[in-house]
């Protein structure tokens, strides 16, 4: 079980927004990912719960940030409930997607997880919804994924597969890479992962 934290800071000017402390998990079923998210000071600002079945699609996905709540799932497409603050009023969505995204490096590994593009075969597209922080607003875009290596490292164990992946955001044109390790994120933008007690978890 993989257990660690990453940083997070704004991927344009590089200002440092906190961390985020993760353990995650595969299994017969498929794979889930607890976290929760400090900002700089070191105070508590959300948490991430997300589940995939064996074929990477969200069957339970609950985010908290700045008192905001979103519970969702793949159903119809992807549904989700999401509540203000007060936890007087709560407002249903459902797009024609294939899952979610966000600030969480889960998501990146569930993208990735979903696809699983090989390489040379050329990009994949996604149509996902994004809830970001800190008010989790909903918001549908577009990407393709393409991989563009798989490389092993040694290790004292077994070798680690570096897969890099290449991003494009289909509404801007933007382009960015991706460095997965099985479950865990090495490098994305705005993110870094700054600790890990174990080796990443492998999907079969």
């Amino acid at each position: 079980m993989p257990r660690g934290h990453y940083s997070l800071y704004d991927p344009h000017d590089h200002t440092p927004l906190g961390e985020e402390h993760f353990h995650c998990a595969t299994g017969p079923s498929g794979w889930r990912y607890v976290s929760q998210t400090l900002n700089t000071a070191g105070e508590h600002t959300g948490s991430v719960d997300l589940t995939l079945d064996e074929l990477g699609r969200p069957i339970r996905l609950e985010l908290h940030a700045s008192a905001w709540q979103v519970r969702g799932a793949a159903l119809d497409g992807v549904t989700w409930v999401r509540t203000d603050p007060t936890g007087t009023h709560a407002t249903e969505g459902n797009v024609p997607a294939h899952a979610f995204t966000g600030a969480s490096p889960a998501f990146l590994v569930a993208t990735a997880r979903l696809l699983r593009p090989a390489p040379g075969a050329g990009a994949t597209r996604v149509r996902l919804v994004a809830f970001t922080p800190p008010v989790l607003a909903p918001r549908t875009l577009d990407q393709s994924w393409a991989l563009l290596s798989s490389t092993p490292h040694a290790t004292d164990i077994a070798p680690l597969i570096a897969d890099a992946y290449q991003v494009t955001d289909l509404e801007t044109g933007e382009q960015h890479a991706v460095h997965l390790a099985g479950d865990v994120v090495l490098a994305a933008p705005g993110i870094e992962l700054e600790s890990l007690d174990t080796p990443p978890s492998t999907f079969s």
